[in-house]
């Protein structure tokens, strides 16, 4: 059997660091740290793109931003560079018509251009736009999909 191919988003990397009173954010955060356990194991692919490394960049809080480039630099196995650029610009152009914002649909298109086959996100409104070519899931869905198969 092929290793599942994932592309997180950066609200999905950031969900750790979000207030975990509320018990959905706290199981969407143990679901993408197990997550990130699987992809430590090989038991996962990870994909990343520029986009992922442009947004982080912007976070101001330094101890995060490292944190998350870190995983990223060492974990991810396929990335979406800026010479792909004018492919995810097209797919961005189509998801942007659908509704999607900007950012979102640059991480969106680039996790199609990946092969990934789930797009994982904590973004209610963007799981919203469900595709035929990407699964978009949360993290818990995620983790209950994989536990099926």
């Amino acid at each position: 059997m092929d290793t599942l191919k994932v592309y997180l988003d950066m609200c999905c990397y950031n969900r750790p660091y979000d207030d975990q009173s509320q018990l959905k954010v706290s199981l969407e955060t143990q679901a993408k740290l197990h997550i990130q356990a699987l992809v430590r194991q090989k038991k996962l692919e990870l994909a990343a793109s520029y986009m992922l490394r442009y947004e982080c960049g912007q976070n101001p809080f330094e101890m995060r931003r490292n944190a998350i480039l870190d995983f990223i630099n060492e974990n991810a196995q396929y990335y979406v560079d800026t010479n792909r650029l004018q492919d995810v610009e097209e797919k961005t152009t189509e998801l942007i018509r659908a509704g999607v914002k900007y950012k979102d649909a640059c991480h969106v298109a680039s996790a199609i251009l990946s092969g990934s086959s789930y797009f994982i996100s904590t973004d209610i409104r963007l799981l919203k736009h469900k595709r035929d070519d990407i699964k978009m899931v949360n993290p818990i869905e995620f983790i209950s999909e994989m536990e099926d198969e």
